[in-house]
């Protein structure tokens, strides 16, 4: 499972009990998983990368290196934001040991060809894409162009940091104007840690400067699994996802969750996950 920006491990930490032993959370031992939960590169305790281009690309070939030395020569993918880019491109290169992957942020641009009947759905999410290109894209604009200038600020002061991790949680989360109606305060605050302890404001940043603009959106014929949560920043309808994903085995639309679904979501994203991957087993 790969997490993103602003996020970290530290949104994974309620599912991965039942993730991996579901008899002890009312499931079945059929659904269990090993969870293999990197941290991406510059992020919370990955070491920050010395020299430029750690893209998605190479991380996904990494991801892929990583399994295949601790033994796993057959495993899913799963992920959200950037963890969501990373998992398709994994599925993008299929080097041959991942059997499948699920998003809970599926890039899967409209289609030409249908936007003259679109349905209620494709409408709020060519509305939520146009929101966040007027009103909400600063921060990726200032780190994918110059995120050492920023770096300096958030490696300075610690309510800086805070405040630029922080309003994003208010902003896309499913969380009635506060964020701290779906997550604790200590989980807000354990998130931030993840980067000013290790002084990663600059470093995480740069996965902006690496790769913003240049993601892949090629088809994917790997299994894929698509669950939209309706607070998502980037949303996508299911015939647009089968114009990317030629072997689309799930898609789910759910009634509330955000862009942090682990975090504000857990049990559904974890009965998502089951779901989809129990098609492979």
């Amino acid at each position: 499972m790969t997490h993103g920006w602003p996020g970290s491990i530290v949104e994974f930490q309620k599912v991965i009990a039942p993730l991996t032993n579901p008899t002890a959370h009312g499931g079945t031992a059929s659904d269990a998983f090993d969870l293999v939960i990197p941290t991406l590169p510059g992020f919370g305790y990955s070491d920050k990368p010395v020299s430029p281009g750690w893209n998605i690309d190479r991380i996904a070939s990494a991801w892929d290196e990583l399994m295949v030395r601790l033994g796993y020569n057959r495993y899913v993918a799963q992920g959200g934001d950037w963890g969501s880019i990373v998992t398709a491109q994994i599925g993008t290169q299929n080097l041959g040991h991942c059997i499948g992957i699920h998003m809970n942020m599926p890039i899967a641009p409209p289609d030409p060809n249908n936007m003259d009947n679109l349905t209620d759905q494709e409408t709020d999410a060519l509305k939520s894409m146009q929101f966040y290109q007027d009103h909400d894209s600063g921060y990726s604009k200032q780190q994918s162009t110059r995120p050492q200038t920023l770096g300096y600020g958030l490696a300075d002061s610690p309510i800086g940091q805070a405040a630029w991790i922080l309003e994003k949680f208010y902003q896309w989360m499913d969380c009635n104007g506060h964020p701290e109606n779906v997550a604790s305060r200590d989980e807000l605050l354990d998130n931030v840690m993840m980067y000013w302890l290790p002084d990663a404001g600059a470093s995480s940043a740069r996965i902006y400067w690496e790769s913003f603009g240049g993601t892949n959106r090629d088809p994917i014929e790997l299994p894929v699994g698509c669950t939209i949560f309706p607070k998502e920043i980037f949303k996508t309808s299911e015939r647009w996802a089968r114009a990317r994903f030629t072997n689309l085995i799930h898609f789910e639309v759910m009634e509330k969750g955000g862009h942090f679904a682990a975090f504000e979501q857990p049990q559904s994203l974890i009965e998502q996950v089951q779901a989809c991957f129990r098609q492979l087993r």
